[in-house]
């Protein structure tokens, strides 16, 4: 499967697309600026380059995937995945990867992936339909020279001619920039309107989907554990506002049971309530200072479960 179509679309509207397991393609504004070489103007644009150290899945590229080709989310996330480590054996074997649209990938010396930008494409959507020009310096001796050499050989007299609507003609030049000042305004904000439309569609469904992955492979606890069962009740303690989240359960006797298990461990567990998927919550502490709330966390990481998380409330 190619994705690198899908990587090109995305760099329109985003500044990051995370390919999972392999590298980051980042897209960075870069002013106009003019070639003292070719005495050309460039306009502005977007700079692409690649960072192999975020290889970390956001959501994006493989929820954009997979709705355009209307696919589950699991199942574009392994092909994905699959791309990522067929473009590392490849790179490994000293072949180059032609992305086309985006850049050429290597391996240089010391081992490290190389990315080659395409030059031709301006990923910038304020610049579409701009392009370089040359910007041909205005030679003005020469031009005075010949005026003067031309007044020697055919003197002539510049009488300033009245007319009714002599008046008028400084206006129709202001309605005219005013006219077109509002069409490209109008235009442009169309378009921003849309891109902003289509980042939010994207963000929304990347998001939810993430979300819901993430309570479901991580939190979803179906099978009993071995402690006695528990009435459960909402903590009546005063609570801060970050709490270091235990897990989150389908079955409310689980919930009951985490509870008495971290509790006959020393900690301070509580019941947080139901969240927005359904599921009962389980706390091991809650603070009112961020800070303490982190540390906590790592604490909690280190020793007791990786998968523990933070829920901060607004």
């Amino acid at each position: 499967m190619r994705i690198d179509a899908h990587i090109e679309k995305l760099l329109y509207n985003y500044n990051c697309v995370v390919v999972p397991g392999f590298g980051a393609f980042l897209a960075h504004g870069k002013s106009a600026e003019i070639d003292t070489a070719s005495q050309t103007l460039l306009p502005p644009t977007k700079a692409i380059s690649f960072n192999a150290q975020l290889t970390k899945n956001d959501g994006l590229l493989v929820s954009h995937i997979a709705k355009e080709k209307n696919l589950g989310y699991e199942e574009m996330l392994q092909e994905v995945e699959a791309v990522a480590q067929t473009w590392r054996s490849k790179l490994e074997q000293g072949e180059d990867i032609e992305l086309f649209g985006v850049g050429k990938l290597s391996l240089n010396r010391e081992n490290k992936i190389q990315f080659k930008p395409e030059d031709k494409i301006n990923y910038l959507t304020s610049s579409f339909g701009l392009s370089a020009f040359a910007a041909t310096p205005i030679q003005r001796e020469t031009l005075k020279e010949e005026v003067e050499e031309l007044e020697e050989r055919i003197p002539f007299i510049i009488t300033p001619e009245k007319r009714e609507t002599s008046s008028f003609r400084p206006w129709l030049k202001y309605a005219a920039i005013v006219l077109l000042a509002v069409s490209v305004g109008t235009t442009s904000f169309r378009a921003y309107e849309q891109v902003e439309q289509n980042q939010v569609s994207v963000r929304q469904d990347a998001q939810k989907e993430v979300s819901r992955l993430i309570q479901e492979a991580t939190f979803f606890e179906n099978a009993p554990l071995e402690l006695p069962a528990l009435s459960l009740a909402v903590n009546k303690r005063k609570l801060g506002k970050h709490h270091v989240i235990a897990g989150a359960f389908r079955v409310e006797q689980n919930a009951e049971k985490k509870v008495a298990q971290l509790k006959n461990k020393g900690f301070r567990a509580f019941y947080l309530g139901i969240n927005r998927f359904g599921l009962h919550q389980v706390a091991y502490d809650s603070f009112e200072n961020p800070k303490e709330a982190l540390k906590f966390l790592r604490k909690i990481k280190a020793t007791e479960s990786p998968d523990a998380w933070l829920l901060s409330e607004k």
